[in-house]
């Protein structure tokens, strides 16, 4: 059924597809009021943790993914919005997708101390349909991580296979959550730290799940109207000392202060960087994901406790 939803997407109208995840969105919402956005037992440290280096509090980790044209012609205007803050954030580019990265973004992004990472291959949802399938576009995908020179990996929508994912020459990848019911594979990882995938031998990597709920979900489809979710999840990860890592998509951002019904103002995200900027302050530690993946490559610390119990929703339940 899955595989039906991403050959049929692109002909399925988008107001037809966001009036179902906007009502699939709100029963959730009221299904996992009790464990969303905040998941009590996710502020357990994995085994080994030694907490943040030079005594930080938590870490705060912006991430972009840039899912399509729109998105890509706003990277200059977002990366100088986070500039403005002393934030330098990681933007997450698709390699195959419908637009060509420039290599003068790649290498302006790079030069001012941006991280570029790769985003799926095509993001259409593909990329897990079968081991074989997900090894053909590992091969590809490793290109465009020697290319681009990148430290890390996300999938589009979500979706994730720790094992399988050692197929890919990556640092790290980004590709789950602490929880997410919103998701399409809702199976959370279950913790706000970051924490090593150990492959047999002495090879791994890095896996770093989003913590903050993610922008699209908040203000595109339970139409979030303050940052009052995002305040509430990043106090409580900061006071177990985790990471609070956010994905922003610039597709979704409006700069002109007319957004669309799949936009929301550009404003909202400014008032989440000035809200910790404020708050925290230098006791925080504003990282990019390599930073991240470095420093925890170094300590390898495992997630000893179980993961999230996925979810049964059936498939059509699951659009995105």
């Amino acid at each position: 059924m899955m595989n039906l939803y991403y050959f049929l997407k692109p002909v399925i109208p988008w107001a037809i597809r966001i009036r179902a995840r906007r009502l699939i969105a709100n029963r959730l919402r009221r299904q996992f009021s009790g464990a969303w956005p905040i998941f009590p037992s996710a502020s357990r440290p994995p085994d080994g943790w030694p907490g943040w280096p030079n005594g930080k509090q938590f870490a705060f980790v912006v991430t972009h993914d840039v899912e399509g044209a729109g998105g890509l012609a706003r990277c200059r205007k977002l990366a100088e919005l986070d500039k403005a803050f002393g934030i330098r954030s990681s933007f997450h580019f698709v390699p195959e997708g419908e637009y060509s990265l420039p290599d003068s973004l790649r290498a302006d992004l790079e030069q001012e101390g941006f991280e570029v990472a790769v985003h799926d291959l095509h993001h259409d949802g593909t990329l897990y349909r079968s081991s074989q399938h997900f090894q053909a576009q590992a091969r590809e995908i490793n290109l465009y991580i020697r290319k681009w020179k990148s430290s890390g990996f996300r999938a589009g929508f979500m979706f994730h296979n720790l094992e399988w994912l050692h197929d890919l020459d990556a640092l790290y990848d980004a590709s789950t959550f602490d929880i997410d019911p919103f998701e399409p594979q809702p199976d959370g990882v279950g913790t706000i730290f970051p924490f090593w995938v150990q492959r047999t031998g002495s090879k791994g990597y890095v896996e770093l799940p989003y913590t903050l709920p993610q922008d699209s979900t908040l203000f595109v489809l339970l139409k979030e109207t303050t940052i009052d979710l995002w305040t509430k999840k990043l106090d409580w990860v900061a006071l177990h000392g985790g990471m609070a890592l956010v994905i922003v998509h610039p597709d979704y951002l409006s700069f002109d202060g007319k957004p669309h019904s799949s936009e929301y103002p550009v404003d909202l995200y400014e008032c989440l960087l000035k809200y910790v900027m404020t708050r925290y302050g230098d006791t925080c530690w504003y990282a990019l994901p390599r930073e991240i993946a470095t420093f925890t490559a170094q300590i390898k610390p495992r997630l000893v406790h179980g993961t999230l119990a996925s979810d049964r929703r059936s498939d059509d339940e699951r659009i995105t």
